[in-house]
């Protein structure tokens, strides 16, 4: 059964409803259910069906593609000397087909674009002097190599320009669907455990499949991520290396700013990470936003050309904070640090990700998903007047002219807010006011697990968002 992926299904139907040739690209990071997706809405049948094999060189692709086109009925002497030969008994195997829509799909594409193969020349052929000239091919291909997808098939510069139909980026799944997700595996969790799990894990649904039903989630975890034999225990390295082909820079960028919980400029990643300042580093920045590994966002009243940006993956964040310096081996950590300060610190922050991964369920909260919205962070530093600097990480600036100034906090029951932290939020406000002299009304907004503590300082939040509302479709 295939849980949420209705906008995708619907876009993917349409294509192959058209009464035309349709090309389609379907992308997005390593295990987020492309595959799946694919098969499922075509219920596994195809005219023509094939995956690109990991580190195959031309010759193993070559022979894999003969293989495939054997298991749909073509019987071969040999195998295709290169691609246009290869490409070229694809379109014998489609025009002997009786099917009243050729469905063809290619997966794990990059893959088979080895060195000197010519591979996307043979691609471009196929599809420019043949499939698009007649009205019943419907090419789907799909990889996880998300660069290469972008520079040689959206950003082709050759005959491949526009020639892509429909694009499909395959987002993970939203907490709501998580929690379907969980339903149907018949994984008892609360919303507080998936809310952790989500932390740690994002919205990957290959990752949820891997949870057990009789562990805990601390069981869990431990068992996935810290035990010897743990099927994510070495996941960091196969997921950056299986999306960008020379993933070293990429892992330069997120190690660094994995280090700057608020961010970085672009010249601060250069500097700190000894990149060059150049047009692969932009392309490597790209590549991490389109991945979602990486947002970025404006300082409020800043210029729209000085951002900065964040690492927000979940996963990522997670073993830079618990998995890499893991030296004591210990498979049962996360259940021994569970009530940790380093893990308090780190369900604070993880917290913070999820909230800005599910700003519309939040717009949604505040009742304003039908106004335009602007988000920004904003952070002042202490002035020679002794006074202490601010730091803000979600501004929603509103059309209707209001400013929600966003606190999230994490906990285990309802959100307390004390004499201290209600001075901090006073100074915020002020601060906030002073230096941006808005003249649209501020509300002070909390976004917390269970809510706030109806006590004594309560009465300066102007509107709350708990969990719940998080979960919402």
């Amino acid at each position: 059964m295939i849980i949420g992926r209705t906008k995708e299904q619907k876009e993917i139907k349409q294509a192959y409803a058209s009464k035309y040739s349709e090309f389609v690209a379907v992308y997005g990071r390593r295990r987020v259910g492309k595959t799946f997706l694919i098969r499922e809405t075509f219920d596994y049948k195809f005219t023509f069906s094939h995956s690109g094999m990991a580190n195959g060189n031309k010759h193993d692709q070559l022979a894999a593609w003969r293989q495939s086109l054997e298991e749909y009925g073509m019987h071969l002497t040999q195998t295709p000397r290169d691609w246009m030969e290869a490409f070229g008994c694809l379109r014998t195997l489609i025009k002997d087909s009786c099917e009243k829509r050729k469905v063809i799909f290619i997966d794990e594409m990059p893959w088979m674009d080895t060195p000197g193969a010519k591979f996307v020349n043979a691609l471009e052929f196929f599809w420019n002097s043949w499939a698009s000239a007649r009205k019943d091919v419907i090419l789907i291909v799909c990889g996880s190599a998300t660069s290469w997808i972008i520079s040689k098939i959206f950003n082709n510069h050759g005959g491949l320009h526009n020639r892509v139909t429909h694009r499909i980026c395959l987002q993970p799944f939203s907490l709501h669907e998580c929690e379907r997700y969980a339903e149907s595996r018949n994984v008892k969790f609360t919303r507080y455990d998936i809310l952790e799990a989500y932390m740690v894990m994002g919205g990957i649904p290959y990752y949820w499949s891997l949870i057990d039903k009789g562990k805990s989630l601390a069981g869990n975890i431990d068992e996935l991520f810290f035990a010897q034999d743990g099927k994510l225990r070495y996941e960091f390295d196969a997921l950056y290396r299986s999306l960008f082909r020379q993933p070293d820079s990429y892992i330069k960028v997120v190690t660094t700013l994995g280090n700057h919980k608020s961010g970085l400029t672009r010249n601060e990643i250069i500097a700190e990470a000894a990149l060059h300042d150049n047009g692969n580093t932009t392309r490597v920045l790209d590549d991490l936003e389109h991945c979602g590994f990486i947002r970025w966002y404006n300082n409020f009243g800043k210029k729209k050309n000085d951002v900065v940006y964040q690492l927000i993956d979940n996963f990522t964040l997670f073993y830079f904070k618990f998995m890499q310096n893991n030296k004591a081996n210990d498979e049962h950590f996360w259940s021994s640090a569970y009530n940790s300060s380093s893990r308090l610190a780190w369900t604070g922050l993880a917290f913070e990700r999820v909230c800005f991964q599910h700003l519309p369920q939040i717009k949604q909260a505040l009742g304003i998903s039908g106004i335009v919205t602007n988000t920004f962070a904003f952070r002042q530093k202490g002035d020679e007047t002794g006074s202490v600097g601010i730091q803000i990480d979600m501004v929603i600036d509103r059309a209707d002219h209001v400013i929600n100034l966003c606190e999230m906090k994490f906990s285990q029951d309802t959100y307390t807010i004390d004499k201290d932290y209600d001075q901090q939020l006073r100074h915020k406000l002020t601060r906030f006011a002073e230096a941006t002299k808005t003249r649209k009304a501020i509300h002070l907004t909390m976004v917390t697990t269970y809510g706030v503590t109806h006590n004594a300082y309560w009465n300066l939040i102007q509107k709350e968002v708990t969990a719940d509302d998080l979960f919402k479709e």
